[in-house]
């Protein structure tokens, strides 16, 4: 319900103390409220508390950096070590929260210099993580009086937030006020419950506050104007909102993180190669997905008249989320079914102590591995001999014109579709999956659409223009030549004009890349690269010298540039690099 407020007092909103499973008792319940009368029954006052969070450690560190800054945990390291290697900041790979006496009483002169003494409460902090080596102090700036650390704006935001969380967790708490307002309805036995906060003294607060990563919270708490035991309340309007269970939340990076840190998978310094190692492999994908929209019911009270009305909610939006992709997926089943030893969640944890246990010197390396390896290298020679290949296989259905199966499967280039067996006489035919399709979702009739493909749209420079989709999505096939379709473009309906468009458009950008050929040499280049002019030879790349204007460069000196980069000793040749 929603009580006005009076003379530019906030208004109430107030929940009803219990659900309704269906919408006709909803309904009937609003109808029990017409020409009720409303009065606050009873008003509970508590103080409460607020404490800092602890200083960062790797973990928290990557997780905060990636919901307040947007930082991937990879970037988040990256600046970290920039900081690190600039002197600005102590070692970024610790599991520990402890500040060292020179960093407290640092934090103590910044915060009453600041703030004033009210501000100040020292604090030690203990860790938490299961299996902390706490080999380290907590992340933190080397010297607290520096606010500016002079690099780019990503390790100016980053320190900024590695300043603010240690300067806070050296802070007194934040004093609140929280009330809970209970509202009788005079024609029913349920009650209507308001909560509201008033923070008394913002403590910690004036400098940071952590971010969660809770994203099914609908609780609604706010200011509540001052109100009596048995004041009478007039009725705005009362709504009754159809509701859906929540699914749980896909992985973000930063929640990846803290659910390994919870089950003991990794350290410290491995938690970002992990997470960018599965992306590389491309066992996940982050990506946005749009979601889609979901119609729900919405029965309000006004005065005396009851309305009904449909709206609608886009549902399973999601944002820089990790999905498992069909590989992904179906290695992990092919690891569960073969190897649950290893992929149980203890063995990591189990195998992280021991390294600890070697650690400290209680315990020999080899006899460790030795223990490991032999029943290892037992079991992946029976899974060799006994497994058989893995396809991912799942049946669609029948292709309607010859009526063999349709198979949606993982194939040698990723995800695709296959009409016929393998065992035929006549060979299959295959399509590739479109980017979002995946093997456990796709239909039937979307998998048919797939060979529309090849699709020819006309001709250019007397030659064939084709639109296809391969393994890194959709593109424009031109003589020998393939061009990439933009994000925009839909390859069912790209016609001729848009194909030359975009071969144009590639074009003018190969040639922005060339700065001088050699027509007696044609295997001698010199491009315009993403770190500047260089000379390519073969598959060979050398960098151009300083000083020298690369559009001026004969042949004979590209030929010495390289030669002089070849004949450098390899652990000092900083001339020449391979093509990726």
């Amino acid at each position: 319900i929603t009580i006005p407020g009076e003379k530019g007092l906030p208004s109430i909103q107030a929940e009803l103390n219990k659900r309704f499973p269906e919408l006709p008792e909803a309904e009937e319940f609003l109808k029990k409220c017409i020409g009720a009368g409303y009065k606050v029954s009873d008003i509970e006052t508590k103080p409460a508390r607020k404490s800092p969070a602890p200083p960062f450690t790797t973990s928290t560190l990557q997780q905060e950096a990636s919901r307040k800054l947007g930082f991937s945990v990879s970037k988040t390291m990256m600046v970290a070590q920039q900081l690190y290697e600039a002197g600005k900041i102590t070692y970024m790979r610790t599991d520990s929260v402890n500040l060292s006496k020179t960093a407290i009483d640092m934090a103590k002169e910044e915060i009453t210099s600041l703030y004033g003494d009210k501000y100040l409460k020292t604090r030690k902090y203990a860790t938490k993580s299961r299996g902390a080596q706490e080999a380290h102090e907590a992340i933190r700036p080397t010297y607290l009086n520096q606010r500016e650390v002079g690099g780019d704006s990503a390790q100016q935001k980053l320190y900024d937030l590695i300043w603010k969380r240690t300067i806070a967790s050296q802070m007194s708490d934040a004093e609140l006020e929280r009330t809970t307002v209970t509202i009788d309805v005079s024609t029913v036995k349920e009650k209507f419950v308001a909560k509201g906060e008033v923070i008394r003294f913002d403590g910690f607060l004036k400098v940071y506050l952590e971010s969660t990563d809770d994203e099914n919270n609908d609780t609604v708490e706010g200011m509540l104007p001052t109100l009596k035991t048995g004041q009478p309340l007039d009725l705005g309007e009362m709504l009754a909102i159809q509701k859906f269970t929540q699914q749980p939340p896909r992985y973000t990076e930063a929640s990846l993180v803290k659910k390994m840190e919870e089950l003991g998978i990794g350290r410290p310094s491995t938690y970002a190669p992990t997470i960018s190692t599965i992306q590389k492999r491309e066992y996940v994908v982050k990506e946005d997905r749009p979601g889609t929209p979901r119609p729900f019911q919405v029965i309000k009270l006004k005065g005396d008249k009851i309305t009904k009305s449909q709206k609608t909610e886009n549902t399973g939006q999601e944002k820089a989320k990790l999905f498992p992709t069909d590989v992904g997926s179906l290695v992990t089943s092919f690891l569960m079914q073969y190897f649950e030893n290893i992929m149980d969640y203890n063995f990591t944890a189990s195998v992280e102590k021991e390294f600890d246990e070697i650690a400290q010197g209680q315990k020999v390396w080899n006899q460790m591995i030795r223990e490991f390896y032999h029943p290892f290298a037992k079991q992946v020679k029976e899974t060799m001999e006994k497994s058989e290949k893995v396809k991912g296989e799942r049946l669609l259905g029948k292709d309607p014109e010859s009526g063999k199966n349709v198979y949606a499967r993982i194939g040698r280039f990723g995800p695709m579709i296959q009409i016929g067996e393998s065992e035929d006489e006549e060979k299959p035919k295959f399509a590739s999956l479109k980017k979002g399709q995946s093997i456990e979702t796709i239909e039937l009739d979307d998998a048919m659409k797939l060979f529309d493909f090849p699709r020819s749209i006309g001709e250019y420079e007397n030659a064939e223009l084709t639109v296809a989709i391969g393994r890194f999505g959709p593109y424009v096939k031109h003589k020998s030549a393939f061009y990439s379709l933009a994000k925009t473009d839909d390859p069912t309906t790209v016609d001729a004009e848009r194909a030359i468009e975009i071969i144009e458009e590639k074009r003018k950008k190969e040639l922005e890349k060339t700065i001088k050929v050699f027509d007696e040499a044609p295997g001698v280049q010199v491009l315009n690269g993403r770190y500047g002019p260089y000379i390519a030879i073969g598959k060979n790349n050398y960098r151009i010298p300083k000083g020298t204007d690369p559009a001026a460069l004969t042949l004979e000196q590209c030929r010495q540039i390289a030669a002089k980069a070849d004949a450098a000793p390899k652990t000092a040749s900083k001339g020449r690099f391979r093509k990726k």
